[in-house]
């Protein structure tokens, strides 16, 4: 996957979180099944984001982008802001 397809899953990711949303701001989706849906996106959401900061920390340092792998949810999920 690259750089432009990994932004175009981010776009996908960000789209269904607003969908999401919305159906609970419309009373369509039940706070419990949200807040498992919400969380899924938001895991994804985190992994491509990081997927994507190593593939441009790799190519700052001319090594191949390529060769970086999607952490794990858990791994993401645990690093400090």
């Amino acid at each position: 996957m690259d750089d432009k397809e990994i932004l175009g899953h981010i776009d996908e990711l960000i789209q269904t979180e607003h969908e999401l949303r919305a159906q609970v701001a419309e009373g369509k989706l039940p706070s419990n099944e949200e807040q498992a849906q919400l969380r899924s996106v938001e895991e994804s959401l985190d992994q491509c984001w990081d997927l994507l900061r190593q593939r441009r920390a790799r190519r700052e340092f001319d090594e191949d982008p390529g060769e970086t792998a999607t952490r794990p949810a858990s791994e993401v999920e645990g690093y400090l802001q």
